[in-house]
């Protein structure tokens, strides 16, 4: 005999063990709480019983036309109830949920569409204009469904456009079988979801969740956002940007209301929050700015607190000072696609209150601890893999270890080796770890922009400037920004004897680019070079925290 008495004849067993999944938190929350309101949308109301049903529906009507595990199901959705759905129907036929950022260009979107090899799209007639020109440009052939928004006239920044596809998700929902018998995933390791992240290259890397981590992150976002029975979320934060963190996920934990919001407003949002009596929501610097700066005509009074989480660089003390003052708590995290978004908070403690206004700025800029589900955080070497001193000087990159890192690259194993060398997760991110044990952030190793929370890549820029007759060289870095955040600022040096006008190189970019990734300054002088002839971004940084 052998093995100790603690594992003889004490197997797993369908009775005992059962895979993680996020999706029996939304079976739970129909059963128990059926009436109670999952989801605002306009003058829609949505019961978790009305919830379930049209997502069982929903991947009804999926499997009906084939799709099954292994599957990829694209969605071009603003944040309304159909992507809730989808977040919950597709995964319950064993597919893979694929969000696209709705910011992208159709180039960008083909190259998705083709790498996931996608079998269904289904896209808001808002979008039909860019889907349509991708799926000319794309060598897949989806079977592709129309959402006709009902609340689009009140909330949308853009004109529908043409029906594109040979379905309508209405339609197709609801010749679904609502009594679906949907199954739980063969392993918790199976995957849930697909999101696409800019990385130093032109082409994004496909990050692949797991059933696993996004239920571990359902339980933590319940935990690390104080989320309680009868929580009320505004959809600030897209529902494209990993997954929404988990959120569309995470509310049936609680029983929660779903607010979803087309389009970030300032008018919308203090509506929101003062009518359905919002408790929380997520965004970055970009929706501070739209509160806070908003005309008085379209701010409403509210007389409770509001949890603000963001996860973008910290906000400056001004901003915080203004955001409390007008009734928002703010909660600093930061994580990357790589982990389900946040996986590290600013844990504020109590002490700290005490510390005069530099000693709570300085922890404030912290990024923090780990989060409950995630299992490691350091601040390593990454050639050694050795732990940097806790001296909050010495500069490493931080890495993460557990259940809430992605499953890998989508055929990628050269990079998700690369990643994962040493056991460990390699953020690309450069920071210094504090005597108690908070990192702080110091710089990017990858030269990531992160603008209004979107990864824009420096490379993929420079390479649009490169196409421009006139530039002889440029480089492009991340501009502080009370708004965004970041926005790129491009350095370009002029060929000989050719001129070329800012407009002109922003106008260039433009032609090339989804807008947001183009600069919003273009700085003509003479590019700093090292003696081989490499790019000296470290002094254009300098010169970028010049700039006005």
């Amino acid at each position: 005999m052998t093995g100790n008495a603690y594992d003889r004849d004490l197997d797993r067993n369908p009775a005992n063990f059962q895979p993680l999944t996020p999706l029996v938190l939304l079976e739970r929350a129909a059963k128990v709480f059926p009436e109670e309101v999952a989801i605002i949308h306009g003058n829609q109301r949505v019961t978790y019983a009305r919830f379930w049903e049209r997502s069982l529906r929903l991947a009804s009507a999926l499997a009906s036309h084939g799709i099954g595990k292994g599957d990829t199901v694209t969605v071009m959705l603003s944040n309304t109830p159909p992507m809730l759905e989808a977040h919950h129907g597709v995964p319950m036929t064993k597919a893979v949920l694929h969000s696209l950022n709705t910011r992208l260009d159709a180039a960008i979107i083909a190259f998705q569409l083709d790498h996931a090899e996608t079998k269904v799209v289904i896209v808001d007639r808002e979008f039909s204009a860019v889907m349509k020109e991708a799926l000319a440009l794309a060598s897949v052939k989806p079977l592709v469904i129309d959402y006709d928004d009902p609340e689009y006239p009140d909330d949308a920044p853009y004109p529908k456009g043409e029906r594109i596809g040979s379905l309508d998700y209405e339609a197709f929902v609801a010749s679904g079988d609502a009594s679906f018998a949907w199954s739980m995933p063969d392993d918790e390791w199976d995957a849930i979801a697909l999101n696409y992240t800019s990385g130093t290259t032109g082409n994004p890397k496909g990050v692949v969740y797991h059933h696993r981590g996004a239920a571990l992150m359902a339980y933590a976002n319940t935990v690390h956002a104080a989320l309680a029975r009868g929580s009320v979320y505004l959809w600030t934060l897209p529902m494209f940007h990993c997954n929404g963190w988990c959120f569309p996920w995470t509310l049936a934990l609680t029983a929660g209301t779903h607010v979803c919001l087309r389009w970030v407003r300032a008018r919308q949002m203090y509506d929101a929050i003062a009518d359905h009596r919002v408790t929380h929501l997520c965004g970055a610097p970009v929706v501070m700015s739209a509160l806070l700066n908003a005309p008085d005509d379209e701010k409403r009074d509210f007389s409770h607190t509001v949890t603000f989480n963001t996860a973008a660089a910290p906000p400056p003390e001004t901003v915080l000072s203004a955001m409390a003052e007008a009734g928002f708590a703010v909660t600093h995290l930061y994580g990357l696609t790589e982990t389900y978004g946040p996986a590290v908070v600013n844990e504020w403690k109590g002490a700290w209150d005490a510390l005069d206004g530099a000693g709570q700025a300085a922890r404030k800029a912290r990024q923090g601890v780990r989060y409950a589900a995630l299992e490691g955080l350091t601040v390593m070497d990454p050639e050694t893999m050795t732990e940097t001193p806790h001296d909050g000087e010495t500069i490493g990159e931080v890495m993460f270890r557990g259940n809430i890192v992605m499953k890998g690259y989508l055929k990628n194993p050269k990079a998700t080796e690369e990643a994962f060398a040493g056991g460990w997760f390699h953020s690309g991110d450069l920071g210094v770890m504090h005597p108690d044990g908070y990192i702080q952030l110091k710089d990017r190793s990858k030269d990531i922009i992160i603008s209004g929370g979107e990864n824009i890549s420096s490379i993929e820029v420079e390479d649009a400037l490169y196409k421009h007759p006139c530039v002889a060289a440029c480089g492009v870095v991340a501009k502080a920004d009370e708004k965004w955040g970041e926005t790129p600022v491009a350095f370009v040096e002029l060929k000989p004897g050719r001129t070329a006008s800012a407009e002109e190189i922003i106008a260039h970019c433009r032609s090339l680019l989804a807008h947001f990734k183009c600069p919003k300054t273009v700085v003509f002088s003479e590019i700093p070079k090292t003696s081989t002839g490499k790019i000296q971004k470290f002094r254009l940084r300098e010169q970028a925290k010049e700039l006005p």
